[in-house]
């Protein structure tokens, strides 16, 4: 664990030399020379422990070993990226930065900046980064660039990182699948910014929108959001590709192969596209009819984008939703629990999982009507067995008590209902803005620090989807039966 923690740490060290480069092209020294200072720290640190837990050839990991891999290194990477943060005093209450930086990793995009601008250029590359860095994975980053072990542990690391109902292998090694991935990610990332350049967007701002983008965490570079640039081409563009970070990266390996019937009747894709095209058109209608766009091209353009930013948990905002009918409002929210597809950058309670659940109640419901059928879930023609119909299930029992939970915390804050709902709902579901005092104009600075290391933590648990997090507080994870 040790070991893998320290290799964790060095990558990250590494990656932080980018902002530092980036704040010595603007002439930011003080920038640079934290960041280095940070890089250095962490590597002074980390090495001599990366030595000393060298591993044997008999060594071997378990599904056990990947989760506490995989909770302990999401901890250590937000506690390590907020002390640029810190350090530069640019965020100077550590509590504040590190809300930034777990909500940067978990590609959230809750924020309690009031003023973004007022960030150098190294600084706000280093928090958009964060959600590019985090939107894939960071342990599906660490197997794709590390070397594999004899015995690969690859597999362990990318289940407990990402333990939805469908992960599986690419392929049958797990670090090239895990390389496959990035490098699908890593191409979507190039032609986007090329299309924003393309549309007039200074490259800086191109790759920092794209970032936000393609991580599904919706960290931006002005105080206005994408509103800034009032360009309708940059708009759709990004409504798009958030909509595509939103799909499972299996589809496009699919595609890659050629394997267009596998595409076809994937019902996941289907109700994602289908619960975004339908919420369009009745968020269109109602904001319409009461007078909040006066045409349907403006009703389109902001609705579609708004409705793409939520349900793929990305968070940009180009309209301040919080005004529009309740109506709208409520999809929204809806559309905030629902989530993107499992597989993808996206957070929420995923669309895959709520496929499993509609039929399952289905089989249930056939079941009293029919006691002597045979009912049997499926997903895809494919039968799925009762351990993952279970999973689900529990998933939610979960999912709900964790909510519940946050809620009464965070309404020791004394705010409406709507701002305490919301504001653990978005950060639970890695969303970014809810309504009222956390909504699209406003910000997370005004919750106490309490509140904040809650929410730190639902963002956490949203990421990694729970279980593993749950399991690192069972007493048989640390205790070896005898028996």
């Amino acid at each position: 664990m040790l070991h893998s923690l320290a290799q964790i740490a060095l990558i990250e060290a590494g990656l932080m030399l980018l902002p530092a480069a980036v704040a010595l092209y603007y002439g930011e020294t003080k920038t640079w020379q934290v960041f280095v200072i940070v890089a250095a720290c962490i590597a002074a640190l980390q090495i001599p422990i990366l030595f000393l837990t060298k591993l044997k050839d008999t060594d071997n990991m378990n599904f056990r070993d990947g989760v506490a891999i995989a909770v302990s290194a999401w901890i250590v990477i937000s506690l390590y990226g907020a002390l640029p943060f810190y350090i530069s005093g640019e965020i100077p209450n550590f509590c504040n930065a590190f809300f930034e930086s777990i909500s940067g990793f978990t590609t959230t995009g809750s924020s309690i900046l009031t003023d973004v601008e007022a960030l150098t250029k190294g600084m706000q590359f280093w928090r958009c980064f964060t959600h590019w860095v985090g939107g894939m994975g960071v342990l599906v980053l660490t197997v794709a660039i590390l070397p594999s072990d004899k015995k690969s542990s690859s597999l362990q690391l990318m289940r407990a990182e990402c333990p939805g109902p469908t992960v599986e292998k690419l392929v049958p090694k797990g670090k090239s699948s895990a390389l496959i991935l990035y490098v699908i990610y890593a191409v979507l990332t190039l032609i986007m910014i090329i299309f924003l350049v393309f549309g007039g967007m200074p490259l800086y701002d191109s790759v920092c929108t794209t970032f936000g983008t393609a991580g599904t965490g919706g960290f931006g570079i002005k105080n206005a959001g994408l509103g800034f640039y009032n360009s309708a081409y940059i708009e759709g563009v990004v409504t798009v590709f958030m909509i595509m970070f939103g799909v499972n990266f299996n589809i496009y390996y699919f595609i890659v192969i050629k394997r267009f019937s596998d595409i076809y009747k994937n019902s996941e894709l289907k109700l994602y596209l289908g619960t975004i095209f339908v919420s369009i058109g009745l968020i269109c209608a109602n904001t319409m009819a009461y007078g909040v766009y006066n045409s349907f091209s403006k009703a389109f353009r902001y609705s579609s984008f708004q409705v793409g930013s939520i349900m793929t948990s990305t968070g940009f905002a180009t309209a301040d939703f919080d005004q529009w009918p309740e109506f709208s409002k409520v999809i929204l929210v809806l559309l905030m629990f629902i989530g993107a597809c499992a597989g993808s950058t996206g957070g929420g309670f995923k669309v895959s999982r709520v496929l499993i659940l509609v039929r399952t109640a289905k089989r249930n419901l056939r079941k009293l009507l029919h006691p002597k059928s045979v009912n049997v879930v499926k997903s895809d023609d494919k039968s799925l067995n009762l351990e993952t119909v279970h999973g689900v299930s529990g998933y939610l029992i979960i999912y709900i008590l964790i909510f519940f939970a946050s809620l009464l915390i965070i309404s020791l804050n004394n705010l409406d209902f709507t701002t305490s709902f919301t504001s653990v709902t978005t950060c639970f579901n890695n969303i970014g803005p809810g309504l009222n005092k956390v909504g699209p104009m406003c910000n997370f600075s005004q919750l106490s620090d309490l509140s904040k290391y809650t929410l730190s933590l639902d963002m956490l648990l949203g990421r990694l989807e729970c279980i593993p997090v749950m399991m690192m507080f069972a007493p048989s994870m640390w205790i070896k039966k005898l028996y």
